[in-house]
């Protein structure tokens, strides 16, 4: 059982404890409110500029050719010779690339031989045609004559009868001279139209380009088997690029074909290049609530591909004479905009009037005091320093 003096031991050990414990409190808190009212933030002084301004909306998408084609056969086969590669131009009508063709050869070589039997069959039977004909003259002629000799008494009623049958016999004939020509003449059509089969597919076997443009893309080589549909190259036209930006539909009503723009690609980061707005989607996504904005590209970099990311500004409104100050000074409360100024050598918050705007500038319209000097701090984690002292750098 612990006697007196412990127990004052232990008593005066816990109220020691409790009494460091007050003390590092107190310094913390004092360390703490010396920082926060006494001890200056380095500030940089904001001076406000006076030139012109550009309010921008911004987009990210992809850079993408106007027409595109991809470069397929129209029949099956195994590719024997591709002429071109990517990177390369082309102009509409140059031969890309071409299928095997020995088959197709043999085929029309064969059709041509069915078009010479079809020919001359059709002038056998134009043959048999001209003989029936002149079968039927002699039986006119001779029906004629003995139909004359039965009006003298010349000739019997048997005579005539047998005049008559000779003259319904030749008929026929000319009637089946008729339908063999026919018939011969339509197996020369169908010999004919053969043969224009055979050789379209023959023609089909060279795949030329539809239009000039350059070879972005090149998917089968020598070899392979490519069918109708199944891209062998890809085609685009580089007489018009753009950027398909996605645009937030909020900033719907302030773009216009026509408008100026910078692109900026990822891989030019320190360099934009001009363009214009081609055309406006008319189609939202449902999802991002975005939509897009086609930016025609009026130069591009040294080297750049189809599909690469890039961010296009464009142009919505211009003022040539403003107050502007960097965007980054603005802070805002709730929906109030504000700047930080120096009053009695301590940071004061004042609420401001914007005007244009982009990424880097703001327009001041209203709120500057004049004299004041605009105030931003040099450590970038402060956010708000309402009055704590400044010290200017």
């Amino acid at each position: 059982m612990p006697t007196q003096q412990t127990r004052q031991s232990i008593m005066a050990s816990n109220w020691l404890s409790k009494l460091i414990k007050l003390v590092m409190f107190i310094f913390v808190a004092g360390t703490t409110i010396y920082w926060l009212r006494f001890l200056p933030i380095t500030v940089t002084v904001i001076e406000v500029a006076e030139g012109p301004i550009v309010a921008e909306v911004m987009g990210t998408g992809t850079l993408e050719a106007k027409q595109k084609a991809i470069i397929s056969p129209k029949i099956s086969g195994r590719i024997q010779e591709v002429r071109v590669d990517q990177g390369d131009t082309v102009q509409p009508g140059d031969v890309l690339f071409q299928l095997d063709d020995t088959e197709l050869k043999q085929q029309v070589e064969m059709a041509k031989v069915g078009v010479a039997a079809a020919k001359a069959g059709l002038n056998r039977y134009e043959a048999d045609q001209n003989q029936a004909k002149a079968v039927l003259k002699q039986a006119d002629q001779n029906h004629e004559r003995v139909a004359m000799l039965v009006t003298s008494n010349a000739a019997s009623a048997t005579d005539m009868d047998k005049a008559r049958e000779q003259m319904d016999v030749a008929l026929a004939g000319v009637a089946r001279a008729d339908a063999a020509l026919l018939e011969a003449r339509q197996q020369e059509l169908v010999a004919e139209s053969t043969l224009a089969f055979h050789q379209a597919r023959l023609a089909d076997t060279v795949v030329t380009a539809p239009f000039a443009g350059l070879i972005v893309q090149r998917y089968r080589d020598p070899g392979a088997v490519a069918v109708p549909g199944s891209p062998v190259l890809s085609l685009i036209s580089t007489e018009v690029l753009w950027v398909s930006a996605w645009v937030d539909e909020t900033e719907m009503s302030h773009i216009a074909a026509g408008q100026p723009a910078r692109v900026a690609f990822r891989s030019e980061d320190a360099k934009t290049f001009r363009g214009e707005v081609a055309r406006l989607g008319r189609e939202t996504d449902r999802e991002t609530r975005e939509f897009t904005v086609d930016i025609r590209v009026l130069e591009l970099p040294a080297n750049w591909a189809i599909g690469q990311r890039a961010e296009v500004y464009i142009e919505t409104a211009r003022r040539d004479k403003a107050k502007i100050i960097p965007a980054i000074a603005v802070s805002w409360r709730e929906a109030t905009p504000g700047v930080f100024v120096q009053r009695d050598g301590t940071a004061q918050w004042h609420p401001v009037k914007l005007g244009l705007s982009n990424r880097e500038q703001v327009e001041i319209l209203e709120g500057v005091p004049g004299g004041e000097q605009i105030l931003l701090p040099s450590e970038a984690a402060v956010k708000n320093f309402e009055g704590r002292k400044v010290a200017i750098q």
